[in-house]
């Protein structure tokens, strides 16, 4: 009995011997790491497991729902191996919010249109054209002698007056003198508050629609420089009767139309005013009323005072 003792110990010597030394290097090295920390991890895994089939459960300390503590980095953040972690709620990343600034554009503001400023008329009396001077053609020739304003208002008017010759032409009548003066001169002499200018038709054979418009503007300039106090009253030139505008030469309504439309352009509601009479003269057809007129162009007497009233209801103050 004692001789298998003795042999089973010298058969186990070894192995014994060799547990012996493993356990001492396992303990002398990592203090069994090695071993503990798989089984560590396999009682993590039970625990969680456990703890999502409870919607109340605690967690342990160091630890959120659902999320192993210790040595488990939390997905979609860099942690020192390199690899990245997902953000926690209500946490965002650097490059979610990278994003969110790069592709979020300022809207762009549409610009304001500015609405145009609507002119404040006044009715006024024939006293209103105590400090004015007309200016023109025949036709304003016409409201010199139909228009009741001869004794009061101021007319450089003449048949035949161009926008070309305006300020050149003698037709101004010196006070007890037999010679005339220019329409410059006069102007120079004397300051007014109002200057009503109607002039065009005249001209209508005459080059084109831009060469008038620029004489006319150049006409308005230098109006403002010999009167820069008064305020200017630019009237439409006055259409002729549909007949008359449809036989053939230079004077059409379509022509006279498109000079208006410039004329009405130089008008800036401060100093300058456009003014047009011809929808209270024309008819359907666009042009002048045929009984208004004795020859197609110029008003008749009786209808002077239509422009007149006209020009009562449309004064600045």
């Amino acid at each position: 009995m004692l001789q298998k003792l003795r042999q089973w110990i010298r058969k186990l010597s070894f192995p014994i011997s060799l547990l012996l030394m493993g356990a001492l290097f396992f303990t002398w090295t990592d203090n069994w790491q090695v071993y503990t920390d798989p089984l560590r991890e396999l009682y993590n895994r039970g625990v969680q497991l456990a703890g999502g089939a409870r919607m109340d459960h605690t967690s342990e300390p160091g630890q959120q729902d659902g999320t192993v503590s210790g040595d488990t980095v939390p997905e979609g953040t860099e942690d020192p191996t390199g690899e990245s972690r997902t953000p926690a709620v209500g946490e965002t990343s650097a490059d979610t919010q990278t994003e969110t600034m790069t592709t979020e554009e300022p809207q762009p503001t549409e610009p304001s249109e500015e609405l145009p400023k609507e002119v404040v008329y006044h009715t006024v009396d024939d006293s209103y054209f105590d400090d004015a001077v007309f200016i023109g053609d025949s036709r304003t020739v016409g409201m010199y002698e139909y228009g009741g304003l001869e004794e009061t208002s101021t007319f450089y008017a003449s048949t035949g007056l161009t926008i070309y010759k305006m300020f050149d032409s003698k037709i101004v009548a010196v006070p007890g003198q037999k010679k005339k003066i220019t329409v410059e001169e006069a102007l120079s002499e004397k300051q007014f508050a109002k200057i009503y200018l109607m002039i065009g038709i005249n001209e209508m054979g005459t080059g084109t629609v831009e060469s008038f418009m620029k004489a006319y503007g150049e006409a308005v300039q230098h109006l403002q420089q010999l009167q820069p106090d008064a305020v200017i009253y630019l009237q439409a030139i006055m259409k002729v009767t549909t007949e008359r505008s449809g036989q053939g030469d230079y004077i059409t309504n379509e022509g006279i139309e498109a000079r208006n439309e410039e004329i009405a352009k130089l008008a800036d509601d401060e100093k300058i005013y456009y003014l047009d009479v011809n929808p209270l003269i024309c008819d359907e057809t666009g042009g002048m009323v045929a009984s208004y007129t004795y020859d197609g162009v110029h008003l008749k007497a009786q209808y002077i005072p239509i422009w007149l009233d006209f020009l009562k209801e449309h004064a600045v103050e």
